[in-house]
């Protein structure tokens, strides 16, 4: 089997998570920027971890042959303080010639607040000026539908983005059809206890069909599985889907989204 994980939070995992997803077939992993289990208190903690998505753990990824990719932004989790979002904001443009990151990402809204939305219009248009793709986060603690609105709205009204180039992550059986017909991609996050169950994710596959959905685990500082694509694929064979079907899931789907970056490109098997 062969897969890319395209939302995994590495630096909340240990080396053996790496050993691990290698060794089921992960092709790579793309690092959306994300809470660091506590609110960082200046600029300068998110110059640090920006330095650390686009050179450290890129090299700890490839001590174990997987290549590492990232998005950057001010997780909506840290997005109420709107004079340090944008700081944030302002520093980006410095890290995204780097060789390994993909765009901004994961903006979005957490509690569906104004200033959650204020710093999510920054994003945007950060996207938009320096042409990059988009992920985006919608809430799990509020309103999810609401949320995922509202965040079409933003992105549907800056006529710079395109949407074939925004996927709009975390999509349940309430917000997949919204995203969807909306143009956008839509992610489906696979976690034990909230998000997505694989039984439901496959559900929700064949209702909706495969075409610009993708699967991912996340695995960040919670509950989750760093193996949760795999083993969703294993589930998905048991259900009766074949080795092609299932590959454009977990492979080629990421693969043809992700490839809209000209950086993103995988070493030749």
């Amino acid at each position: 089997m062969r897969y890319i994980e395209p939302h995994g939070h590495m630096v909340s995992r240990v080396t053996d998570d790496y050993i691990d997803m290698v060794t089921a077939g992960c092709a790579c992993v793309c690092e959306p920027a994300f809470w660091a289990g506590y609110d960082r208190s200046s600029v300068n903690g998110f110059y640090d971890y920006f330095c650390q998505l686009t050179d450290y753990e890129p090299k700890r990824a490839a001590k174990f042959g997987l290549p590492h990719f990232c998005w950057l932004c001010i997780n909506p989790k840290e997005s109420e303080d709107v004079k340090l979002a944008e700081e944030v904001v302002a520093l980006i443009p410095k890290f995204l010639d780097r060789p390994n990151v993909l765009g901004i990402g994961e903006i979005g809204l957490n509690k569906n607040s104004r200033n959650e939305m204020k710093v999510l219009e920054m994003h945007v248009d950060l996207a938009a000026r320096h042409n990059q793709m988009i992920l985006v986060h919608t809430p799990h603690l509020e309103d999810k539908l609401k949320g995922t609105r509202l965040i079409i709205e933003v992105i549907k009204r800056d006529k710079r983005i395109q949407p074939e180039r925004v996927i709009i992550d975390h999509v349940e059986e309430h917000t997949i059809k919204l995203v969807l017909d909306a143009g956008f991609w839509a992610g489906m996050t696979l976690y034990p206890e909230s998000k997505c169950s694989p039984a439901r994710a496959i559900d929700m596959l064949e209702n909706y069909g495969s075409e610009r959905l993708w699967l991912n685990s996340a695995c960040d500082w919670g509950v989750s599985i760093p193996l949760n694509v795999p083993y969703t694929a294993l589930e998905m064979k048991r259900r009766g889907w074949n080795a092609e079907d299932i590959d454009k899931v977990v492979y080629q789907n990421p693969l043809k989204f992700l490839s809209q970056c000209k950086k993103f490109k995988l070493p030749k098997a």
